[in-house]
């Protein structure tokens, strides 16, 4: 079972939900430093909190970054991703003038696509054969 502080509750729900989030830099160029990631890192926390969600964990490596991200069942997780995207695009383009080499060709700091996956709880075989086993009334 789950750490009761993982647990989280709306008006009409209790919920635990995590994905594991991949963003890479477009033609997958190596743009970022230590100071990038960490710039990085605080622009996509706030963007979080927007969304009411908690970034739990955040890395990366010189093309691209990794975000584990606690949301509430009422984010629509392609809308938190291109506000992850769009916004620390915006920013790092700004704050970072020697970035805008990377922007040369399409303009865009990241791909156009990204990885998803959903996060923690019981394997699907565990749940399987958990719900098979219940007591359906006949």
């Amino acid at each position: 079972m789950a750490d009761y502080d993982d647990v989280r509750t709306g008006r009409h729900c209790v919920f635990i939900l995590h994905a594991h989030l991949v963003f890479v830099t477009k033609y997958r160029h190596q743009v970022f430093a230590g100071r990038h990631l960490t710039r990085l890192e605080e622009v996509m926390r706030a963007v979080c909190a927007d969304f009411e969600c908690d970034l739990v964990e955040f890395n990366g490596e010189n093309n691209h970054v990794h975000l584990l991200v606690n949301f509430p069942p009422k984010v629509a997780l392609s809308k938190l991703v291109n506000s992850l995207k769009g916004v620390s695009s915006r920013r790092m383009r700004q704050e970072f003038p020697d970035l805008v080499r990377h922007y040369y060709r399409a303009n865009r700091l990241w791909s156009g696509s990204y990885f998803a996956g959903s996060v923690g709880g019981a394997p699907l075989t565990v749940l399987r054969q958990y719900i098979e086993q219940q007591n359906r009334p006949v």
